[in-house]
C-alpha cells in the first residue's frame, strides 16, 4: 500500500510547573525558598530523510505528541526537559496547516530539519523570585501549552525522470525493463495505482538516474477526474518527462491524439509543466500499425521521437543512454504549443 497523503494531529510538548518549596532543616530555621523551575516541552520536529518511501506511518497513526517537561522540585531540582518528537518524512513532502489552508513546511532534501511546533516553555519556581525585598517568595508559574494543531501530509514524488502517459501505454513495462523496481502488469487498464520509483545505473559514468512510473492519466485529469491530482502533483518534482505514447493506437485512439490530450491535461493543471525537458518514447513499435502511424506522428509534431519496443526491447539502449543527454543539454526543447501543429484534420 503506497499512501501519499494523510492528515495529522500532532501536538508539542508542555512545559513543567515551576515548584513552591522551603528549606526545613533543623539547624536552618531560617531556610530560603529552594523550588526548582519546570522543564521545556518537547518541540515537533520534521526529518526529511531519503529511507521513508511514503506517510503511511501517518496514515494508520494519525496522532502524535511530544514529552511534556518535568515539574520542578525543591532542593532547587529544576524539571528535565521534554524530548523532542522527530518525524522522519520522505523528500518530496509538504505540510499544510487545516485550520489556515497555508502550506507551513516543505523538505526536499534528505537530511532536512523543520520545527514544525514548539514546545512550552517551564515554569518558573519560587526560588528564581528570591530577592533582597522578598527573602520568603510563594510564587511560582506553571508551564506553557505546547503548540498543536492539524496538518496535511501531501507527497511529491521526486524522480530525474517522470513517465507520463494514457492507462495501458506500457510505461510499467518500460520501467520494469531499464530499473530493478517491478510494477504490476496486466493487459488491462489501470494496473497501476500508485507511483513507482526506480533506479537506472550508469555504471562507466559513475551515475544514477531516478526513474518515477505515473500512474496513467485520463482525460479531465486537471479537474481531478479518476484520481487526476493525486497522480499529476508526482508529475511535479520531476527534473523531466518521458512521454509513453502506444504507437500502435488502441480502442480508436490515435498517437497523436493522446500526445495533445496529455499535454493540454499538464498544461491545464499547472502550466510550469509544459516548460519542463522531455522526450517521446514511441512504445509497441513491433505491432503492425507502428511504423505508419509513427511517420504521422513525425509530420504533426516536431518534437524528439525514440522508437521503442518493450516486448522485443527494440531502441531500449538508445532510450536509456539518451535521457542523461536530454537533461545536460542547455537549450532543451519544450513540448510543442498547439499553435505549431501541421495543419489537416487528425489522423491525416
Amino acid at each position: 500500500m503506497f499512501v501519499d497523503e494523510a492528515v495529522v494531529a500532532i501536538k508539542a510538548g508542555d512545559g513543567g510547573n515551576g515548584c513552591s518549596s522551603f528549606r526545613r532543616l533543623k539547624y536552618e530555621p531560617m531556610g530560603g525558598p529552594n523550588g526548582g523551575n519546570g522543564g521545556k516541552g518537547g518541540d515537533v520536529v520534521l526529518c526529511c530523510d531519503e529511507n521513508v518511501g511514503d506517510l503511511r506511518s501517518y496514515y494508520f497513526k494519525p496522532n502524535w505528541r511530544a514529552k511534556n517537561g518535568e515539574p520542578g522540585r525543591g532542593k532547587e531540582q529544576h524539571g528535565r526537559g521534554g524530548a523532542d518528537l522527530d518525524l522522519k518524512v520522505p523528500p518530496g513532502i509538504q505540510v499544510t496547516s487545516e485550520l489556515t489552508g497555508n502550506m507551513v513546511a516543505e523538505l526536499t532534501k534528505h537530511g532536512d530539519r523543520v520545527v514544525l511546533l514548539k514546545g512550552g516553555s517551564g515554569g518558573l519556581g519560587n526560588l528564581t523570585f528570591k530577592s533582597s525585598v522578598n527573602q520568603s517568595p510563594r510564587k511560582f508559574t506553571v508551564g506553557e501549552v505546547g503548540e498543536e494543531g492539524r496538518f496535511q501530509f501531501v507527497l511529491k514524488t521526486i524522480a530525474d525522470v517522470g513517465l507520463v502517459g494514457y492507462p495501458n501505454a506500457g510505461k510499467s513495462s518500460l520501467i520494469d525493463l531499464v530499473t530493478e523496481a517491478h510494477p504490476k502488469t496486466a493487459a488491462y487498464p489501470f494496473t497501476t495505482l500508485h507511483p513507482v520509483v526506480g533506479v537506472i545505473e550508469y555504471p562507466d559514468k559513475y551515475e544514477r538516474l531516478y526513474m518515477a512510473d505515473i500512474p496513467g492519466l485520463v482525460e479531465g485529469a486537471h479537474e481531478n477526474k479518476g484520481l487526476g491530482h493525486r497522480f499529476l502533483r508526482h508529475i511535479e518534482r520531476c527534473r523531466m518527462l518521458l512521454i509513453v505514447l502506444d504507437m500502435a493506437g488502441v480502442d480508436g485512439r490515435h498517437p497523436w491524439d493522446d500526445y495533445e490530450n496529455l499535454l493540454e491535461e499538464l498544461r491545464l493543471y499547472k502550466p510550469a509543466l509544459a516548460l519542463k525537458p522531455f522526450l517521446v518514447a514511441a512504445n509497441k513499435m513491433d505491432e503492425d500499425e507502428a511504423a505508419e502511424n509513427l511517420q504521422r506522428f513525425g509530420k504533426k509534431f516536431s518534437v524528439p521521437v525514440l522508437p521503442i519496443s518493450c516486448l522485443t526491447e527494440e531502441g531500449i539502449k538508445d532510450l536509456i543512454k539518451a535521457l542523461p543527454q536530454k537533461m545536460s543539454d542547455e537549450g532543451t526543447e519544450r513540448y510543442c504549443p498547439a499553435d505549431t501543429l501541421t495543419s489537416g484534420p487528425s489522423g491525416s
